[in-house]
């Protein structure tokens, strides 16, 4: 039995959508106003909300920092690269530099297929990157796109704003520019991440990207499938850990691969410095959405909306459903936010409802997207915020933070519970194949 992408991912939920969809509305959007849609007041009601999910997250007095300098602020995949960026910005180094430190290390590690070398290809195998940069003190920024071939696109990025006129450079020019400036060109697909493409090729070669996405007027859930579901995902299952085992994926690692090819990934890394001088920089990297169209940008490399900094306010970055995060220029709108006075949480939800607002809060979309929003204000205030709570259960969407202590914070989300980027499944299922998009070693 042969099923497309996006047949695929529907038929989970159809299967369950008169008993699933009343419970997932039911599960409401914190601070919701008396027609489902997100508020941006600060009434008693949200207020007790917000209190009460940041102390669910286990946050100091229910809050995040609150102006403790110097600090690192970054996706959860960097949580390892923390400790020396830290050393560096407090021993007096730039805020940039010690932003890109920590993106560096997942961009260099072919393990993590998020970013850099080892990121997960496009639809025709060929790795493409994205990044962008903004220097606080010099006012300064650099962005490419769709590169191919070159490692450390974030660092491209800065070569764009200190050596060109330009501030975006994308595609077959990024990559001569980068080679000009002395960047290596070297292959960027590993065999980990080829074989997951192989994997991926094959079990979808019926279908890609193209057609209506979510927000085109002409898209349909799909229809539910014949077969009782259970049996629909252990056939899945069971023929993709077979051609797993044919394609030599390392047994440890094939529950993990298989959870990119039913679920791609999106990757990304953002981080954002601020020093005790109150100096800030912010970069965002990315690999992309996993199996994308030959082509296709995301956030990460728009000033803007993958990742603001303004000197004088702060920073912001995100990672997750990039074609949503560029509709509502989330970095900008975060950082805006924080200018006329929001505290960092309350910027961030603000950013999120918008995105609810722009499919009118329509759960049989917003199911289907996921994001999450890193905010930095200059006084050292910060918080992390997310659409949902997590991909799958138990596997809550964090934060890393340094500023003097290294750690992992769980986000506040807007909606409770999880996307359902990670249907529900009516079978059980292997641990490997719950857990988070972060790579697995």
């Amino acid at each position: 039995m042969s099923i497309n992408r996006r047949g695929f991912l529907g038929s989970a939920i159809a299967a369950t959508v008169v008993t699933g969809l009343n419970a997932q509305q039911s599960q409401s959007p914190r601070g919701a106003t008396k027609d489902g849609v997100p508020d941006g007041t600060n009434d008693a009601t949200n207020d007790r909300n917000k209190a009460d999910a940041a102390q669910a997250s286990g946050h100091p007095s229910g809050s995040f920092g609150s102006g403790k300098r110097p600090i690192i602020v970054c996706a959860n995949n960097g949580v390892n690269y923390l400790d020396g960026a830290f050393a560096f910005l407090k021993g007096g180094g730039d805020t940039l530099d010690a932003a890109l430190r920590v993106v560096n290390g997942p961009e260099d590690d072919p393990n993590d297929d998020s970013v850099g070398l080892g990121g997960l290809p496009n639809e025709e195998g060929v790795v493409e990157l994205d990044a962008c940069c903004m220097h606080g003190p010099s006012r300064r920024a650099g962005s490419v796109g769709g590169v191919r071939n070159i490692k450390n696109v974030s660092l491209v990025s800065k070569a764009v704003m200190e050596h060109t006129g330009h501030v975006m450079l994308v595609g077959e020019g990024a990559e001569r520019f980068a080679v000009a400036m002395g960047f290596p060109r070297e292959n960027l697909l590993t065999e980990r991440s080829r074989k997951i493409w192989l994997l991926w090729k094959e079990y979808h070669s019926n279908d890609d990207w193209w057609g209506p996405g979510l927000a085109d007027p002409r898209w349909k859930p799909p229809l539910p499938t014949a077969a009782p579901e259970a049996e629909l995902w252990q056939d899945r299952i069971q023929r993709l850990q077979e051609r797993a085992a044919q394609l030599d994926i390392e047994p440890q690692f094939r529950m993990a691969a298989i959870r990119r090819v039913l679920f791609p990934p999106t990757g990304t890394i953002h981080c954002s410095a601020l020093n005790d001088k109150g100096e800030i920089s912010g970069c965002t990297t990315t690999s992309g959405l996993a199996f994308k169209l030959p082509g296709r940008c995301g956030d990460s490399p728009i000033i803007g909306a993958g990742c603001y900094t303004d000197q004088d306010v702060g920073s912001a970055g995100a990672t997750g459903s990039g074609e949503e995060n560029i509709k509502v220029a989330g970095a900008h709108t975060i950082v805006e936010n924080l200018r006329r006075g929001m505290s960092p949480l309350d910027a961030g939800m603000d950013a999120l409802k918008r995105i609810v607002r722009n499919y009118n809060n329509d759960m049989n979309k917003l199911k289907f997207v996921d994001m999450t929003y890193y905010v930095l204000r200059k006084d050292g205030a910060y918080a992390g915020v997310s659409l949902w709570e997590g991909y799958s259960a138990g596997n809550p969407h964090q934060i890393a933070v340094h500023d003097g202590r290294r750690r992992s914070e769980v986000t506040v989300s807007l909606f409770k519970g999880v996307s359902q980027e990670f249907p529900p499944f009516p079978v059980a299922m292997p641990e490997e194949l719950t857990k988070d998009s972060e790579y697995v070693k």
